[in-house]
C-alpha cells in the first residue's frame, strides 16, 4: 500500500486489526492527551513492523502514525500475525530483534537528548533524520513545535536556531 505524505497509517484508539510493516518511508506518531495536547512521540522508519506494543499481543493503537513522504507499508491483518507466531518457530526471534532494533534507536535519542546544548541536539536529530529521510531537510518533515518536542526544547529557540542557520 502507498500512503501519501500527510495521510494516516493509523489512529490512535484504533482496535489493532492490523500490523504494519515499513517498507520504505517515514511516520511520525502523536498522541493527543486529555488536556488536549498533541504530542509527537516517535519517528518510524523503513523495516520496522508497528505498532510495536502488538508485536506479540493485539492493543489499541497509543498514537496516530501521519506519513512524512510518500511510503510503501504492507498491511498484516493482526490474526495471520499472531498465528504465524504461534506457528512458525522462527517468528518470536523476528519480534526479538525487531524489538532490539527499536530498543538501540530508542537509546540514540536519549543520547541525542543528553547532548550539551539545543544547537548540538538540533544537529544530531537533522543528521539522524537525513539518513532516513533521503536528503530532505528536518524542516521539510516537522513542524518547529515538534523539533522542538523531540530534542527538548521550544518552538521559540528552534525558531532561533533555524534563523543563525
Amino acid at each position: 500500500m502507498i500512503v501519501h505524505k500527510g495521510e494516516i497509517l493509523f489512529r490512535q484508539g484504533d482496535s489493532g486489526e492490523y500490523l504494519y510493516h515499513i517498507k520504505r518511508g517515514l511516520f511520525k506518531v502523536t498522541r493527543l492527551h486529555e488536556n488536549g495536547n498533541m504530542v509527537l512521540f516517535n519517528i518510524l522508519y523503513s523495516g520496522e513492523t508497528v505498532p510495536h506494543h502488538s508485536l506479540i499481543t493485539a492493543k489499541e493503537a497509543h498514537g496516530t502514525a501521519i506519513a512524512l513522504m510518500q511510503s510503501e507499508v504492507e498491511v498484516i491483518p493482526a490474526k495471520e500475525w499472531y498465528s504465524q507466531l504461534v506457528e512458525d518457530p522462527t517468528k518470536p526471534m523476528e519480534i526479538a530483534l525487531l524489538l532490539q532494533e527499536k530498543l538501540r534507536f530508542m537509546q540514540q535519542r536519549v543520547d541525542h537528548l543528553t547532548v550539551g546544548t539545543p544547537a548540538e541536539r538540533l544537529e544530531l536529530l537533522s543528521e539522524w533524520l537525513h539518513d532516513y529521510s533521503h536528503g530532505v531537510d528536518v524542516t521539510e518533515l516537522l513542524t518547529q513545535e515538534e523539533i522542538g518536542q523531540l530534542i527538548g526544547v521550544r518552538r521559540e529557540t528552534i525558531n532561533r536556531l533555524m534563523r543563525l542557520k
